[in-house]
């Protein structure tokens, strides 16, 4: 029979998602069959699974982490936030609609909680352990109702919950009782420890501490988890962009990515960001935007409204004025929709707009329909014409998730890409877009910048138009990847009380 171990948090963004991640590699080292489950999961970083549906990519790093491939029973529940308090509810990996918050959390919400369990149901058949993430706080009484992400799944599992706080933000120690005081009894009584999470400094200086945690609150402190820098390991969702440089810094190459409002899959420059001769930087004005060498525009959960604040921001014009004089630009997915003449929305998809005007630097137009593609792919790169260079590259793997169908309008552009594979079957399609000169490109594939010769090939064009040397590709993304969920492990193991922590799941040795 599986066991569980549940951690929740006094708030958002204390380190759920990453002491999960530790947690499932941690049992997967030690030879169990290990499994992350997340009832529901407000995100713009998404995923698209190998059968086509789309999930939270908190889940997918703890999936990595745990040797698995990611599937959406461990996220059955995914919030799209698609404008200002409402959000594109997915449910079991297919979107079912738009809802305001206020219907969502009303009792909408609860309905869902079927799905949930039978979700979780099939997890406690194939797997020893079940290490489950709560969003937000248990503690947020005007949702408690409501809520079938934290509590209501303990409840149902009768699963241990290990309470989280970040005491790098302060307050600490108010988060933990105060968060204890608002449960009821039943809750408070599946709260089997606390964690105090990214402290840093002399630990001996928290003893008092301590002491004080565990006979105010009844509860042991389990941890004491050191401040984690960057690991390599892929973010949550916006919140995180708040820890991400805004500013440039000076390297051989300096990029900056476009902050817009509705931003999603901006892991997408996760790699590029790890290159050690790369600066990349967001960038929310043109205060801010500098003098790159590269500029990426994202993804997006509504490309209209997006486009609309790049225009009234003066972005748009900036841009521009950037691509005029030998600035390249790439974008992605939704970023790959701005470059174009317009995006219309005869179906009102996204706004109670038509459309809207795009920057006019490619030759095409997207059509929003009310259908989404999800889906997996393999695509290969034929002599993509950037920065005076030649670019080919095969076997890029990534996955497409947009809405809209994007026609062509004039005959210069080129389309180097080619999908040789969507959802695991053959094909041969048609992707991307790029202008004559090499400078303006897009494409609708999330994750081409993984491909580590593609990548290096696109910084080494940047480089030699600056007068630098070529450098040789020494990276591994995805050996990078396991090096850093063994070395997450090792942090945590080391800093928790990992003997008490099986003892209250009833985990024996394997």
């Amino acid at each position: 029979m599986a066991k569980f171990l549940m951690m929740q948090g006094t708030s958002s963004h204390v380190g759920k998602s990453i002491l999960v991640t530790a947690m499932c590699r941690i049992f997967y080292q030690d030879g169990f069959h290990v499994v992350p489950f997340k009832a529901q999961n407000m995100a713009l970083n998404s995923y698209v699974t190998s059968d086509g549906k789309e999930m939270g990519r908190a889940q997918v790093a703890q999936a990595e982490a745990a040797g698995l491939l990611p599937m959406v029973d461990m996220n059955p529940v995914l919030l799209k936030p698609t404008g200002n308090q409402s959000s594109q509810i997915v449910l079991m990996g297919h979107p079912i609609g738009n809802m305001s918050a206020k219907d969502y959390h009303k009792g909408y919400s609860v309905k869902l909680f079927g799905e949930v369990k039978a979700a979780l149901e099939r997890l406690k058949k194939e797997y020893d352990v079940i290490v489950i993430e709560g969003a937000g706080s248990p503690a947020e009484v005007n949702l408690h109702d409501n809520d079938i992400v934290n509590m209501r799944v303990a409840r149902h599992l009768n699963a241990p919950v290990l309470l989280i706080a970040d005491i790098d933000r302060g307050g600490a120690l108010a988060s933990l009782v105060g968060t204890l005081e608002l449960l009821t009894e039943e809750e408070l009584a599946l709260v089997k420890g606390l964690i105090i999470n990214k402290f840093r400094g002399d630990v001996s200086l928290l003893t008092p501490a301590v002491k004080f945690l565990e006979e105010k609150t009844g509860k042991p402190v389990l941890g004491i988890i050191p401040h984690i820098e960057h690991m390599g390991i892929d973010d949550e969702d916006s919140v995180s962009l708040e820890d991400k440089a805004e500013k440039p810094k000076y390297n051989d190459v300096t990029i900056a990515v476009i902050r817009t409002p509705k931003i999603s899959n901006f892991t997408d420059f996760d790699c590029l960001a790890g290159e050690d001769d790369v600066a990349l930087y967001y960038v929310t004005d043109i205060h801010t935007l500098g003098e790159p060498d590269l500029i990426m525009l994202p993804g997006s959960k509504n490309t209209t409204d997006d486009m609309i604040y790049l225009r009234e921001s003066g972005l748009a014009d900036a841009i521009k004025e950037k691509v005029s004089r030998g600035t390249p630009l790439i974008g992605i997915c939704g970023g790959y929709q701005m470059l174009g003449e317009a995006v219309r929305d005869p179906h009102h998809v996204e706004t109670e707009r038509d459309g809207t005007e795009g920057l006019g630097l490619l030759g095409m137009v997207t059509t929003f329909g009310e259908e989404k593609l999800t889906s997996q792919v393999k695509a290969d790169c034929h002599e993509w014409r950037f920065l005076g260079k030649s670019i080919s590259a095969e076997g890029l793997r990534g996955y497409e998730i947009h809405m809209g169908e994007t026609s062509f309008t004039r005959d210069g552009d080129s389309h180097p890409l080619r999908v040789t594979e969507r959802a695991g079957e053959p094909c041969d399609i048609v992707e991307g877009t790029g202008r004559a000169d090499g400078l303006v490109f897009g494409t609708y594939i999330h994750g081409i910048f993984d491909h580590d010769e593609f990548r290096r090939a696109v910084l080494n064009a940047i480089r030699e138009k600056k007068g630098l040397s070529p450098k040789k590709n020494t990276r591994n993304v995805r050996a990078e990847k396991e090096k850093s969920y063994d070395a997450l492990a090792d942090v945590v193991r080391s800093h928790l009380d990992m003997k008490k922590v099986r003892e209250i799941m009833g985990l024996n040795e394997k």
